[in-house]
């Protein structure tokens, strides 16, 4: 059985791996992790896959219909940071210092759903950037920052982890945007069964038990 899903999920849903192959031992489990944006046209080109699970709603909306389905649910939400240099070395305090000049900030292209959510953020407190880079992932913009190729960028609460070179500066409710994370089975013939199965665990109890370990937002009641 295949999961595509959105590259800031690869932790978490590799760890997800086990327990759920434990419930469910006739399925073996492979992930594919890219921007949602990419498994979406993947699967639009006639890729296979049995659930994908994606960080917002525009995204999996766009999932070819191939057969009968169930609509999209909602196992998980995020909230956004700047991601600046370990040390904090320019001083970013808040989302308005991105605009600073000589700033170096990199960004998720307008069409992946970080680089959605991150502008919209930006719109709140009516902040323009040009950013040095436009990455096709989330997990791009925290490569960049943790390489000193950037000196700050948006991402998701969950990406900004110890070890990356990182770390995270808190935006405030006001200007902060939630993000939600949709899964949905992907009606291929026999193999319907499995995805259904993966996109229950992810609101099970043991699916949000994982998912609260790694960060994440429960799912809405």
């Amino acid at each position: 059985m295949t999961v595509f899903a959105a590259a800031s999920l690869t932790d978490v849903f590799k760890a997800m791996a086990k327990p759920f192959t434990v419930e469910h031992d006739n399925y073996a489990l492979t992930f594919s992790f890219a921007g949602s944006q990419q498994l979406v046209t993947q699967l639009e080109q006639g890729a296979r896959a049995d659930a994908i699970a994606t960080a917002d709603r525009a995204t999996i909306g766009r999932v070819p219909r191939r057969g009968p389905h169930r609509p999209p649910v909602v196992f998980a939400e995020n909230r956004l940071v700047i991601a600046v240099r370990s040390g904090n070395p320019d001083g970013v305090r808040r989302v308005a210092d991105l605009s600073r000049p000589g700033l170096r900030v990199v960004l998720a292209a307008p069409a992946v759903p970080a680089g959605r959510y991150a502008r919209e953020s930006l719109g709140r407190v009516h902040v323009t950037v040009n950013p040095v880079s436009l990455e096709d992932n989330v997990e791009g913009v925290v490569t960049k920052v943790g390489l000193g190729e950037a000196d700050a960028g948006i991402v998701y609460a969950t990406d900004a982890t110890p070890g990356r070179g990182i770390e995270a500066v808190t935006i405030p409710d006001a200007e902060n945007v939630r993000a939600e994370y949709l899964a949905n089975a992907v009606p291929f013939g026999d193999q319907r069964a499995g995805g259904q199965a993966f996109v229950d665990f992810l609101l099970s109890s043991r699916g949000q038990d994982v998912l609260r370990r790694f960060g994440f937002l429960p799912a809405p009641s």
